[in-house]
């Protein structure tokens, strides 16, 4: 051994597997649990140990079963190769602010992302999203491009939501945007504040400002856009609406101790969303 390890130049330990070396930890359970891992990451593959442990979770606790310990799930997903790939690198920008909030409505945030669709139309989409509870409270869309009109629409959608049909929030309320022409328009400016909210917008090329914004994004293109047939703006259209409900009402976010938005504020019970 000693000989072989030389010629290879590599250390003797490296070519011996010490008797007795224990075999992977294994439960007779973990076969049962499996078929539900797979279930689960059929319909959502973009989801990691950790969210598909909240929704398993979430299952048992409706079955009054035990919670899952996420090692657990960890472990039997790494033995049967349904990790996700790790990210790799460092993101590009470096953000020292705080961008969450304590309780919700505090702050709201708003940006757009445009959907590309397979025939070579396009969706723009605008939307609302608190950045405590991270409830999209409300969004539009356009096969055109995002108009101040449209976003001032939004203002008042999101305040009816939140509050109910009432001319101004009974307390100020931050409204964090880029510097995109539709939210710096005088007009937006001056409702936003007819409404009792505080228009402020990120510095300028500094978009990691509104990370919570744009991490929603990244966040919705993943585990919806980007797993969906887009055939027209027409089809990517009648299922938004699907797509954002499903996200307020599924998705686990470990911000949330791997709660989805509505889990969060019906636990909470900080905020009251007015049907509208």
């Amino acid at each position: 051994m000693t000989a072989i390890a030389a010629a290879l130049t590599v250390a003797r330990s490296n070519l011996l597997t010490p008797p007795g070396t224990p075999r992977r930890y294994h439960k007779v359970e973990d076969d049962e649990i499996l078929p539900a891992i797979r279930r689960l990451i059929a319909d959502r593959p973009t989801y990691g140990y950790r969210r598909v442990t909240a929704l398993l979770n979430r299952e048992r606790a409706a079955q009054g079963g035990d919670r899952f310990n996420p090692k657990r799930i960890y472990r039997i997903m790494k033995t049967h190769h349904l990790l996700l790939t790790r990210g790799s690198g460092r993101p590009t920008y470096r953000h020292e602010g705080t961008v969450i909030t304590l309780t919700s409505n505090l702050r709201w945030c708003s940006d757009t992302f445009v959907i590309r669709c397979w025939n070579g139309e396009h969706l723009e989409v605008a939307f609302s999203l608190d950045t405590c509870d991270r409830e999209v409270i409300a969004w539009s869309a356009t096969t055109g491009a995002v108009t101040g009109a449209m976003i001032r629409d939004l203002m008042i959608e999101t305040v009816e939501r939140r509050w109910g049909p009432v001319t101004s929030v009974p307390r100020p309320i931050q409204w964090l945007s880029d510097n995109g022409p539709p939210y710096t328009a005088e007009e937006t400016r001056t409702l936003g504040a007819q409404l009792g909210l505080v228009v402020c917008t990120t510095p300028v090329y500094s978009p990691e400002s509104n990370g919570m914004a744009e991490g929603f994004i990244k966040t919705f293109k993943r585990d919806y856009v980007y797993l969906a047939r887009l055939d027209t703006a027409e089809a990517v259209l009648q299922r938004l609406g699907e797509w954002f409900e499903d996200y307020n009402e599924k998705a686990p976010h470990k911000g949330l101790s791997m709660r989805s938005p509505r889990e969060f504020l019906y636990l909470n019970r900080t905020v009251s969303v007015c049907p509208v």
